[in-house]
C-alpha cells in the first residue's frame, strides 16, 4: 500500500471529487483516478461510489478513510522527527492561516519569525477555519490558526480574543447603538463570510438560539468587500472589533454584538499528541509571547 494512493483517495473524499482533488495534489485527474483504482485493486473492493460527477464512500471506504488519514498524519510526523534527529539547519513550517485578520495579526509575527530563524521556511496555506482544521488532522499542516476548536483530537494555544461587531450603514436606526443582539437584526439581510469560516458558525448559532434563520444577501472571504457591501446598504456584516476600524473611519455603525458565545477567539491548533518540529515549537513560542503582551487577554 503506497502513501501516494492513500493521499489521492483521501483528497478525493475531502474535495468531494476527482477534479478538485487533482488540483490539490498537483496531478492530472487521470493520475488521481488511477491511483484510487490501484488502491481499490489492492484492497479488493470499491472504496468510492461514483455517482455522476460526485463520489461518496462505500461501507468499506468508511472504514479505510479514517485509517488512511491517520497513516498520512503519522508519516508526516515521522519525516519531521527524522529531520530533527539529523539536525538539519534548514526546515519548513507547514502553517495554515485564515484570510480574516491574517495580515494584521500574523504579518508582524511572520516577519519576526523570519528575522529570528532565517534558515527556516514558512510554507503558508490559506483557507477558512474548517478546511484548515481538516488539513491539520490529516498531517498536511503542523499548525493552523482557527477559532477555538473544542475538539478532543486537537490541542490549542490562544492568539487573540475580540468581540464581534455588527457593521451597519450610517443611516440605519441601530448604527449608533452601543450594542445590539442578533434578534434586533433579524429583519436585515446578513453579509456572511464564505462557506467554511468559523465566524459564520458563531453568528448562525446565535440566530438559532433566537429561533430564526437569517436571509443571506452575500458571502465573501474578503473583509473589505463585506464592509463595502454594508456601506452600500445591502445588509449587516459581522467582523472582529479589531477589523472594524476602517468602517468606523468611514462613518459606518459598529455596535458590539451583545450575544453569549460569540466571542471571536483565535487560536493556533495542532493534533493532540503529534510530533512538533523545531520550527513549529519556535512559532508557538513567538505566538505565546505576542498573546501575553496583547491587552485583549487582560
Amino acid at each position: 500500500m503506497e502513501f501516494r494512493t492513500l493521499r489521492a483517495f483521501v483528497e478525493v473524499v475531502r474535495q468531494q471529487g476527482f477534479s478538485q482533488a487533482a488540483k490539490v495534489v498537483f496531478a492530472t485527474q487521470s493520475t488521481v483516478s488511477k491511483a484510487v483504482k490501484q488502491l481499490e485493486d489492492e484492497i479488493g473492493a470499491p472504496l468510492l461510489d461514483r455517482i455522476g460527477h460526485r463520489t461518496r464512500l462505500t461501507p468499506l471506504g468508511e472504514v479505510v478513510y479514517p485509517r488512511a488519514v491517520k497513516l498520512l498524519a503519522d508519516r508526516a510526523d515521522l519525516l519531521a522527527e527524522i529531520d530533527e534527529v539529523r539536525g538539519l539547519k534548514r526546515g519548513t513550517l507547514r502553517l495554515g492561516l485564515p484570510p480574516v485578520a491574517s495580515s494584521s495579526i500574523f504579518g508582524p509575527l511572520v516577519a519576526r519569525f523570519r528575522a529570528l530563524y532565517p534558515g527556516l521556511e514558512i510554507k503558508l496555506t490559506e483557507h477558512g477555519g474548517d478546511e484548515l482544521t481538516n488539513l491539520v488532522r490529516s498531517g498536511e499542516l503542523e499548525l493552523a490558526a482557527s477559532l477555538m476548536p473544542g475538539f478532543d483530537d486537537l490541542e490549542w494555544q490562544d492568539v487573540r480574543r475580540e468581540p464581534l461587531v455588527a457593521v451597519l450603514r450610517a443611516d440605519h436606526p441601530l448604527a449608533r447603538a452601543g450594542a445590539v443582539d442578533v434578534n434586533a437584526l433579524r429583519d436585515i439581510p446578513f453579509l456572511l463570510f464564505s462557506e467554511g469560516f468559523g465566524i459564520n458558525r458563531l453568528i448562525l448559532a446565535a440566530c438559532g438560539r433566537h429561533g430564526f434563520e437569517p436571509e443571506v444577501a452575500a458571502r465573501s472571504s474578503q473583509v473589505d468587500f463585506l464592509l463595502e457591501l454594508a456601506n452600500e446598504g445591502l445588509g449587516v456584516a459581522f467582523v472582529p472589533r479589531m477589523l472594524a476600524e476602517p468602517a468606523r473611519r468611514a462613518g459606518l455603525g459598529t455596535p458590539i454584538l451583545a450575544e453569549a458565545e460569540t466571542e471571536w477567539r483565535l487560536t493556533m491548533i495542532w493534533r493532540r499528541g503529534a510530533y512538533l518540529s523545531h520550527a513549529a515549537r519556535a512559532w508557538l513560542d513567538l505566538v505565546d509571547a505576542s498573546a501575553r503582551s496583547n491587552s485583549s487577554f487582560d
